[in-house]
């Protein structure tokens, strides 16, 4: 073994670090018996061969990377770990000596001393060196070679530390500088070649289309207007603005957040969510953009424009538009026509990069009604069609709706609502999300049943399976109000509850598998007397039942007993 061979039998802790520690340390040096130094590469095999991590960290939060400078007498550190795979891009997480001393319950002498014996003492011990990669502390060291080194690698030299700096922020005049200019170019230009081939393989509507179900139209009308965008065929002057009108739980806040994941690697700056119910009074303004001076408030910023700062090209959801008061929809005048804010302490933030979308329920009685009509004339024609035996008969949901329908109806409607037409001007795109079709619905009863799959077989070691039939008896509960929310509760009515109960009776076996079918029967399983269903819809509405699947493919009904209703339960005072 390797610790007996070097004589480094407690060099073995720390998940690996103190192993590769000495591999690029000159230490390794005076702990070696009298005989020729091992070959680097073979050593470092037999070190990753025992199981050291080439990335492992030392108990402070940096890599053996991260120190492997030849001032620190390792002439082939960094391209030996390189070559081993060592990750360039990894951030420290080492921050302020005086920080990770708190952090780690140490004494700051004891971070000290161990931080300058791994770098050197040139480092200010109060700044913050929180994700700083090896790259960035090569450029510290002002070491030409290894910077080199860690770019041919493929270090990032645009990647920032917690601190917001790029190592080029630490560079000095001379080669190193220019070495990370001329790295910084090229890589801009290799990533923008990167994204554009991806976004060539993988379209935005092939993306959205893989979580969001139906829409095909809205989705379509965004990945065009992101895609204007992107290649830079819009208008800079002004931000990008999408109306999304539909019924509650239609997919209109989904896409938005898939809109935003698509753009920013990190969602979390990159879409900014505001709930406009929470703005609906006039003084609520200051929530928007911050208080003025003098008042309660000032300091902390505006819920929009402390955000905004942060991430000036985020996509901003406005939830609920047409609840918001009209002095908040002034304020987003400005924004959209503009691109600029003014923040209450007079703080003018530029957002024309950023993609505002809109959400509402206004006209959405109008908008199902038209789609669930237009169906109909569809269906009828096919139909027709079938009846008169011709041969280019095609069957489909698909639906478009009508220019006339949207100026006719829609527009007055929104008019009526916000009262302005500038406002309805600045909008780019207004997007249309209809009511589910049968073959969506199957599709929605079919992901929300193997959402619950997976809690049963992750929970308690259960696997549900379930009859193509029960996914139409499922898609029956459709409520065009309440869109996909509506399948969701009729899974936990009709299946959740009958699972939940037959755990709660010692039904089901763990390890068990479950099968839910269909039944033609009045008997309805979990139904008490207070039920609002009527005795004519009980005897239509068919029943689902739950079904142990031993072994030989038999199928055995489970005997669940129906929670007491309260006419039943005695009360005693």
């Amino acid at each position: 073994m390797l610790s007996s061979d070097c004589g480094l039998m407690g060099c073995t802790g720390t998940g690996g670090w103190k192993l590769l520690r000495c591999f690029v340390s000159s230490r390794l040096l005076g702990m070696l018996p009298p005989h020729p130094l091992p070959d680097p590469v073979s050593l470092l095999s037999r070190l990753l061969q025992e199981g050291t991590d080439v990335n492992s960290r030392h108990r402070l939060g940096w890599t053996a990377l991260m120190v492997a400078r030849p001032k620190n007498g390792s002439i082939f550190g960094d391209s030996v770990l390189l070559a081993a795979n060592a990750d360039p891009n990894l951030g420290d997480d080492f921050s302020s000596v005086y920080e990770t001393a708190k952090e780690k319950g140490l004494h700051s002498l004891e971070v000290l001393v161990t931080r300058e014996d791994e770098f050197n003492n040139r480092l200010n011990v109060r700044a913050s060196f929180r994700g700083c990669t090896a790259l960035h502390y090569a450029v510290l060291a002002d070491d030409y070679l290894s910077v080199r080194m860690l770019l041919e690698a493929g270090a990032n030299p645009l990647q920032k530390n917690e601190m917001g700096h790029t190592p080029l922020d630490y560079a000095r005049e001379g080669e190193v500088m220019n070495l990370l200019k001329a790295s910084e170019a090229k890589f801009q230009e290799e990533q923008r070649r990167r994204e554009v081939e991806e976004r060539r393989r993988f379209p935005l509507e092939q993306r959205l289309k893989e979580h969001i179900i139906g829409q095909e139209s809205a989705i379509a009308t965004v990945g065009a207007a992101i895609r204007r965008k992107e290649n830079g065929w819009y208008d800079e002057e002004h931000p990008l603005v999408f109306l999304f009108l539909g019924s509650s739980g239609i997919g209109k806040t989904e896409l938005a957040k898939q809109t935003a994941k698509y753009i920013h690697k990190d969602v979390k700056k990159g879409f900014i969510r505001l709930d406009m119910s929470e703005f609906q009074e006039r003084h609520e303004v200051a929530k928007f953009i911050g208080s003025p001076p003098g008042y309660v408030g000032h300091e902390e910023g505006g819920q929009l424009t402390k955000k905004l700062r942060q991430c000036p090209n985020a996509v901003v959801l406005f939830d609920e538009v047409d609840k918001a008061h009209p002095d908040v929809l002034t304020i987003m005048l400005q924004l959209f026509d503009e691109g600029r804010l003014t923040d209450g302490k007079g703080k003018t933030i530029d957002c024309k990069d950023a993609i505002f979308i809109m959400t509402s329920n206004v006209a959405s009685d109008e908008i199902a009604q038209h789609a669930l009509q237009l169906r109909q004339e569809a269906m009828e024609m096919s139909k027709k069609r079938i009846a008169e035996n011709l041969e280019d008969v095609q069957v489909s949901d698909k639906i478009t709706i009508s220019k006339q329908f949207k100026e006719k109806v829609i527009r007055p409607i929104l008019k009526a609502h916000f009262r302005r037409d500038e406002f309805l001007g600045r909008i780019n795109e207004i997007v249309y999300f209809l009511p589910f079709c049968h073959s969506e619905l199957i599709q929605l009863v079919n992901k929300e049943l193997s959402f619950w799959a997976k809690k049963a077989k992750a929970r308690h070691n259960i696997t549900l399976l379930w009859d193509r039939e029960v996914l139409d008896v499922l898609a029956d509960g459709y409520n065009l109000h309440y869109g996909a929310r509506s399948i969701k509760h009729e899974v936990e009515r009709r299946v959740v509850n009958q699972l939940a109960a037959a755990y709660e009776q010692d039904l089901l076996p763990r390890g068990c598998t479950l099968r839910v079918a269909v039944e033609d029967s009045d008997k309805q399983l979990l139904k008490t007397k207070e039920s609002p269903c009527t005795g004519q819809e009980q005897s239509k509405a068919p029943t689902l039942r739950l079904e142990i699947v031993d072994k030989d493919s038999k199928a055995r009904k489970l005997d669940i007993q129906a929670p007491l209703s309260p006419d039943n339960i005695a009360y005693f005072l």
